[in-house]
C-alpha cells in the first residue's frame, strides 16, 4: 500500500500572498497583511518549510 502525502503547511496563506503579489491590483499593504500571517502561521505550528501543492491545479510552466 503506498504511503499518503503529506499535506502541505501553510497552504492558504502562501497561495494568498503570491496572489497578491503576483496580482494586477498589487496593494502593498494587503500583502505585508498576508506575509505577516504567513509568519505568523509558520511560528505558531514551528514549520520548517513551506511547499504549495500544485495537485489539481493547471501549470503555466
Amino acid at each position: 500500500m503506498e504511503s499518503p502525502s503529506p499535506q502541505p503547511l501553510c497552504p492558504k496563506e502562501a497561495l494568498d500572498l503570491l496572489d497578491c503579489a503576483t496580482g494586477a491590483d498589487f496593494d502593498p499593504d494587503k500583502c505585508l497583511r498576508f506575509l505577516n500571517a504567513l509568519r505568523a502561521r509558520k511560528e505558531s505550528e514551528e514549520v520548517l518549510s513551506i511547499s504549495i501543492d500544485q495537485q489539481g491545479r493547471g501549470s503555466n510552466s
